[in-house]
Protein backbone atom coordinates (compact mmCIF):
# COMPACT_ATOMS: atom_id res chain seq x y z
CA UNK A 1 0.00 0.00 0.00
CA UNK A 2 2.84 2.46 1.10
CA UNK A 3 5.03 1.83 -2.29
CA UNK A 4 1.83 2.35 -4.43
CA UNK A 5 1.04 5.65 -2.76
CA UNK A 6 4.97 6.64 -2.92
CA UNK A 7 4.25 5.84 -6.89
CA UNK A 8 0.84 7.76 -7.12
CA UNK A 9 3.10 10.95 -5.56
CA UNK A 10 5.59 10.58 -8.18
CA UNK A 11 3.16 10.55 -11.08
CA UNK A 12 1.94 14.02 -9.67
CA UNK A 13 5.64 15.48 -10.60
CA UNK A 14 5.28 14.71 -13.70
CA UNK A 15 6.02 10.69 -13.88
CA UNK A 16 4.09 8.01 -16.06
CA UNK A 17 3.24 4.82 -13.85
CA UNK A 18 5.87 3.00 -15.16
CA UNK A 19 8.89 6.03 -14.85
CA UNK A 20 8.01 5.51 -11.37
CA UNK A 21 8.77 2.47 -11.29
CA UNK A 22 11.54 2.50 -13.14
CA UNK A 23 12.61 6.00 -11.00
CA UNK A 24 11.96 3.76 -7.51
CA UNK A 25 14.09 1.13 -8.52
CA UNK A 26 17.15 3.33 -8.84
CA UNK A 27 16.32 4.94 -6.05
CA UNK A 28 16.51 1.70 -4.00
CA UNK A 29 19.27 -0.12 -5.87
CA UNK A 30 21.70 2.90 -6.61
CA UNK A 31 24.03 3.29 -10.32
CA UNK A 32 21.95 0.28 -12.92
CA UNK A 33 22.31 0.07 -16.56
CA UNK A 34 18.86 -1.02 -18.22
CA UNK A 35 19.18 -4.65 -18.23
CA UNK A 36 19.79 -4.68 -14.41
CA UNK A 37 16.60 -2.09 -14.43
CA UNK A 38 14.54 -4.79 -16.37
CA UNK A 39 15.77 -7.65 -14.30
CA UNK A 40 14.59 -5.80 -11.26
CA UNK A 41 11.54 -4.36 -12.56
CA UNK A 42 10.22 -7.18 -14.80
CA UNK A 43 9.26 -4.05 -17.24
CA UNK A 44 10.44 -5.01 -20.53
CA UNK A 45 14.02 -3.86 -21.33
CA UNK A 46 12.58 -1.71 -24.21
CA UNK A 47 10.21 0.03 -22.38
CA UNK A 48 13.11 0.27 -19.74
CA UNK A 49 15.38 2.38 -21.90
CA UNK A 50 12.86 4.60 -23.45
CA UNK A 51 11.52 4.97 -19.54
CA UNK A 52 15.69 5.63 -18.31
CA UNK A 53 15.22 8.26 -21.46
CA UNK A 54 12.34 9.97 -20.62
CA UNK A 55 13.70 10.12 -16.49
CA UNK A 56 16.52 11.65 -17.77
CA UNK A 57 14.63 14.05 -19.83
CA UNK A 58 12.28 15.03 -16.86
CA UNK A 59 15.21 15.64 -14.41
CA UNK A 60 14.70 12.62 -12.63
CA UNK A 61 17.81 10.41 -13.72
CA UNK A 62 21.46 10.83 -14.59
CA UNK A 63 23.19 9.34 -17.38
CA UNK A 64 26.76 8.17 -16.43
CA UNK A 65 28.46 7.47 -19.35
CA UNK A 66 30.92 4.41 -19.46
CA UNK A 67 31.62 1.31 -20.78
CA UNK A 68 28.12 0.17 -20.22
CA UNK A 69 25.41 3.57 -19.61
CA UNK A 70 24.11 3.58 -16.78
CA UNK A 71 21.27 5.80 -14.84
CA UNK A 72 21.05 7.26 -11.15
CA UNK A 73 18.20 8.71 -9.56
CA UNK A 74 18.04 12.21 -8.94
CA UNK A 75 17.91 12.86 -4.65
CA UNK A 76 14.02 12.70 -4.39
CA UNK A 77 14.25 16.39 -2.45
CA UNK A 78 15.78 17.80 -5.71
CA UNK A 79 14.21 16.60 -8.41
CA UNK A 80 10.82 17.74 -6.83
CA UNK A 81 11.98 20.82 -5.55
CA UNK A 82 13.57 21.49 -9.32
CA UNK A 83 9.83 20.63 -10.59
CA UNK A 84 8.18 23.07 -8.45
CA UNK A 85 10.42 25.37 -9.48
CA UNK A 86 10.00 25.24 -12.74
CA UNK A 87 6.12 24.89 -12.54
CA UNK A 88 6.47 28.56 -10.50
CA UNK A 89 7.70 29.94 -13.45
CA UNK A 90 5.05 28.31 -16.39
CA UNK A 91 2.70 29.69 -14.03
CA UNK A 92 4.10 32.96 -14.13
CA UNK A 93 4.23 33.09 -17.89
CA UNK A 94 1.18 31.69 -18.06
CA UNK A 95 -0.63 34.76 -16.15
CA UNK A 96 1.35 37.36 -17.80
CA UNK A 97 0.27 35.96 -21.41
CA UNK A 98 -2.69 33.68 -21.39
CA UNK A 99 -5.33 35.55 -23.52
CA UNK A 100 -7.98 37.70 -22.00
CA UNK A 101 -11.64 36.63 -21.63
CA UNK A 102 -14.65 38.20 -21.32
CA UNK A 103 -15.83 37.81 -17.90
CA UNK A 104 -18.49 35.51 -17.29
CA UNK A 105 -20.99 35.17 -14.56
CA UNK A 106 -20.21 31.80 -12.98
CA UNK A 107 -23.25 29.71 -12.72
CA UNK A 108 -23.71 26.87 -9.74
CA UNK A 109 -21.16 24.40 -9.36
CA UNK A 110 -20.80 21.74 -7.16
CA UNK A 111 -17.49 20.53 -5.41
CA UNK A 112 -17.67 17.26 -4.35
CA UNK A 113 -14.81 15.84 -2.12
CA UNK A 114 -12.93 17.15 0.97
CA UNK A 115 -9.64 17.78 -0.54
CA UNK A 116 -11.26 19.04 -3.68
CA UNK A 117 -13.09 21.72 -1.10
CA UNK A 118 -10.08 22.52 1.01
CA UNK A 119 -8.71 23.76 -2.39
CA UNK A 120 -11.03 25.44 -3.55
CA UNK A 121 -11.35 27.79 -0.54
CA UNK A 122 -7.66 28.42 -0.44
CA UNK A 123 -7.82 29.25 -4.09
CA UNK A 124 -10.37 31.36 -3.17
CA UNK A 125 -8.56 33.00 -0.20
CA UNK A 126 -5.58 33.55 -1.81
CA UNK A 127 -7.89 35.52 -5.07
CA UNK A 128 -9.17 38.06 -2.64
CA UNK A 129 -9.04 41.69 -3.77
CA UNK A 130 -10.99 43.02 -1.22
CA UNK A 131 -13.07 41.16 1.39
CA UNK A 132 -13.38 38.14 2.82
CA UNK A 133 -16.54 36.89 4.98
CA UNK A 134 -16.43 33.53 6.80
CA UNK A 135 -18.55 31.66 8.66
CA UNK A 136 -16.96 28.41 10.05
CA UNK A 137 -16.03 26.99 13.02
CA UNK A 138 -13.05 27.85 15.13
CA UNK A 139 -11.37 24.79 14.03
CA UNK A 140 -11.67 25.23 10.32
CA UNK A 141 -10.20 29.23 11.02
CA UNK A 142 -7.16 27.54 12.21
CA UNK A 143 -6.45 26.05 9.50
CA UNK A 144 -6.78 28.41 7.42
CA UNK A 145 -4.73 30.41 9.80
CA UNK A 146 -2.16 31.07 7.24
CA UNK A 147 -3.93 31.95 4.63
CA UNK A 148 -6.02 34.81 6.55
CA UNK A 149 -2.85 36.08 7.86
CA UNK A 150 -1.48 36.58 4.45
CA UNK A 151 -5.24 38.19 3.22
CA UNK A 152 -4.73 40.40 6.49
CA UNK A 153 -1.48 41.55 5.64
CA UNK A 154 -2.51 42.25 1.90
CA UNK A 155 -4.94 44.59 3.27
CA UNK A 156 -8.14 42.54 2.81
CA UNK A 157 -11.01 43.25 5.07
CA UNK A 158 -11.59 39.74 6.62
CA UNK A 159 -14.88 39.19 9.02
CA UNK A 160 -15.12 36.17 10.84
CA UNK A 161 -18.25 34.25 12.48
CA UNK A 162 -17.17 31.65 14.47
CA UNK A 163 -17.60 29.48 17.66
CA UNK A 164 -14.60 30.41 19.43
CA UNK A 165 -12.22 32.91 20.29
CA UNK A 166 -9.86 34.15 17.11
CA UNK A 167 -6.23 33.88 18.34
CA UNK A 168 -3.60 35.93 16.42
CA UNK A 169 -5.41 37.17 13.45
CA UNK A 170 -4.77 40.52 14.08
CA UNK A 171 -6.72 43.21 11.76
CA UNK A 172 -9.34 40.74 11.76
CA UNK A 173 -12.77 41.37 12.85
CA UNK A 174 -14.49 38.86 14.47
CA UNK A 175 -18.32 37.53 16.28
CA UNK A 176 -18.56 34.89 18.27
CA UNK A 177 -22.00 32.83 18.50
CA UNK A 178 -23.07 29.40 18.67
CA UNK A 179 -21.57 26.47 17.32
CA UNK A 180 -20.97 26.18 13.89
CA UNK A 181 -20.77 22.45 13.25
CA UNK A 182 -19.22 21.28 10.22
CA UNK A 183 -21.02 23.98 8.20
CA UNK A 184 -19.21 26.52 6.14
CA UNK A 185 -19.63 30.13 4.49
CA UNK A 186 -17.27 31.83 2.50
CA UNK A 187 -17.73 34.85 0.34
CA UNK A 188 -15.25 36.65 -1.67
CA UNK A 189 -15.08 40.38 -2.78
CA UNK A 190 -18.95 40.25 -3.39
CA UNK A 191 -18.80 38.43 -6.11
CA UNK A 192 -17.76 34.30 -5.13
CA UNK A 193 -19.68 32.35 -2.45
CA UNK A 194 -19.18 28.90 -1.36
CA UNK A 195 -21.25 26.98 1.09
CA UNK A 196 -21.60 23.55 2.33
CA UNK A 197 -20.10 20.76 4.60
CA UNK A 198 -16.66 19.92 5.22
CA UNK A 199 -16.43 16.63 7.31
CA UNK A 200 -13.50 15.37 6.10
CA UNK A 201 -14.89 12.75 3.73
CA UNK A 202 -14.94 12.27 0.60
CA UNK A 203 -18.85 12.49 0.43
CA UNK A 204 -18.68 16.19 1.50
CA UNK A 205 -20.09 18.57 -1.35
CA UNK A 206 -20.24 22.33 -1.49
CA UNK A 207 -22.02 24.48 -3.60
CA UNK A 208 -20.08 27.24 -5.45
CA UNK A 209 -21.55 29.72 -7.35
CA UNK A 210 -20.77 33.50 -8.72
CA UNK A 211 -24.41 34.47 -9.10
CA UNK A 212 -25.21 37.74 -8.36
CA UNK A 213 -28.51 37.27 -6.88
CA UNK A 214 -27.70 34.38 -4.76
CA UNK A 215 -24.33 35.99 -3.25
CA UNK A 216 -26.86 39.34 -2.35
CA UNK A 217 -29.33 36.89 -0.35
CA UNK A 218 -26.07 35.23 0.71
CA UNK A 219 -24.46 38.09 2.65
CA UNK A 220 -28.13 39.58 3.41
CA UNK A 221 -27.78 36.55 6.09
CA UNK A 222 -24.75 36.85 7.36
CA UNK A 223 -25.01 40.33 8.21
CA UNK A 224 -28.43 38.85 9.83
CA UNK A 225 -26.15 36.80 11.88
CA UNK A 226 -23.63 39.24 12.97
CA UNK A 227 -26.74 41.61 14.09
CA UNK A 228 -27.63 38.14 16.25
CA UNK A 229 -24.59 37.88 17.54
CA UNK A 230 -24.58 41.63 19.22
CA UNK A 231 -28.13 41.12 19.84
CA UNK A 232 -27.38 38.00 22.03
CA UNK A 233 -24.46 39.76 23.81
CA UNK A 234 -21.70 37.51 22.06
CA UNK A 235 -17.98 38.09 21.98
CA UNK A 236 -17.12 40.73 19.27
CA UNK A 237 -13.66 41.93 18.11
CA UNK A 238 -14.59 45.02 15.69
Amino acid sequence: MEENEVLEKLCSFGLTRQEANIYLCLFRQGEQNGYEVAKHTGISRSNVYSGLSALTDKGAAYLIEGSSSKYMAVPIEVFCENKIQSLCREKEYLIKHIPSVKKKEIGYLTISGCQNIWDQILGMIRGAQKRIYLSASLSVIERLQKELLEAVEREIKLVLITDGKVRDLQGSIWYVGGARDNNIRLIIDSEYALTGEITGSKEDTCLYTGQKNFITVFKETLRNEMKLIQLQGGEINE
